[in-house]
């Protein structure tokens, strides 16, 4: 069996991001989501969540800020020692420098501030999954599954990079720091990822046919396809270098032709909140398929 997450990444980023996930979402191409909590579209994902109890929704973890004109800070408002920001009281730019600088008590204060905005906000929050991989890094992957624990929601994590289709963020870790993080999680009872796809970023081929790649790739278990639909629009000006990749996937999510080929591939298409109420009723199936 073939069982896959059709996941929307980075809503909260941009207003075309959370358009384009309630609009496939409906259509029937995505079927999960999650949320960067600091960033400015968080409200207005908050808003569409408790208007529409259908879209599931999780919170996309973030330790990082990316985009060098369009940043974002911490919840917690940590103090310079914590290690979190830049000298301008940013995320860092990228995983590598979190990993470096980042106290690993102020990144688990940190995680359980969004997971708690979220809440607060009124998201019925169904997981927690990672933006830029960080929390998936081996200094904090112990936080990620603690957290997780604590608020009772399935993580998105896998058992090897081998098997995780965001490896570009994850330099300088070996396969057995990277397992550690995945032990963890199966040890606490979590249903463990066999497989994480992620949105083709090199642009080496067509956005079908990337599209379709990255689908025919997924192996038997459960996998999680990271992808990063967004309508055009302010995306341009937040992410000048990947603007066209993530508004040319949103094109070929939404078009009936794909979506019927999707129906094609002997997929069994789920949800995260589907994992959670597993997770929560103690189901069999919560173990992991990875062994």
């Amino acid at each position: 069996m073939r069982r896959v997450v059709l996941h929307a990444d980075d809503l909260g980023m941009s207003h075309g991001a959370n358009a384009a996930f309630a609009e496939l979402s409906s259509f029937g191409t995505i079927t999960s989501g999650s949320v960067m909590v600091p960033c400015p579209w968080f409200a207005e994902l908050a808003a569409m969540a408790r208007a529409d109890a259908g879209l599931d929704v999780g919170v996309h973890l973030t330790l990082t800020s990316e985009m060098p004109r369009y940043r974002w800070r911490p919840l917690t408002r940590p103090s310079a020692a914590a290690g979190l920001t830049d000298s301008d009281g940013f995320f860092h730019p990228d995983t590598a420098t979190v990993r470096a600088r980042a106290a690993p008590e102020a990144v688990e204060a940190e995680l359980r501030a969004q997971v708690d905005a979220a809440l607060a906000a009124g998201i019925d929050v169904t997981h927690l999954d990672d933006h830029m991989g960080t929390v998936l890094a081996p200094e904090f992957a112990a936080a990620y599954v603690r957290v997780a624990a604590e608020y009772r929601l399935p993580p998105v994590i896998c058992p090897a990079l081998a098997a995780y289709g965001g490896p570009h963020n994850m330099g300088g870790i070996g396969e057995t720091a990277f397992a550690r993080g995945a032990a963890l999680a199966k040890a606490a009872g979590f249903r463990i990822f066999d497989w994480i796809a992620e949105t083709d970023w090199s642009g080496a081929q067509p956005p079908e046919a990337a599209a379709r790649a990255l689908i025919a790739g997924l192996g038997l278990g459960l996998s999680f396809a990271a992808l990063h639909v967004t309508r055009p629009g302010e995306i341009e000006a937040i992410d000048p270098g990947a603007h066209g990749i993530r508004t040319s996937e949103y094109a070929v999510y939404r078009s009936a032709e794909f979506r019927n080929w999707l129906g094609r591939q002997g997929l069994e298409v789920t949800k995260m909140r589907a994992l959670r109420e597993a997770y929560q009723g103690g189901e069999e199936w919560t173990a992991s398929a990875s062994g």
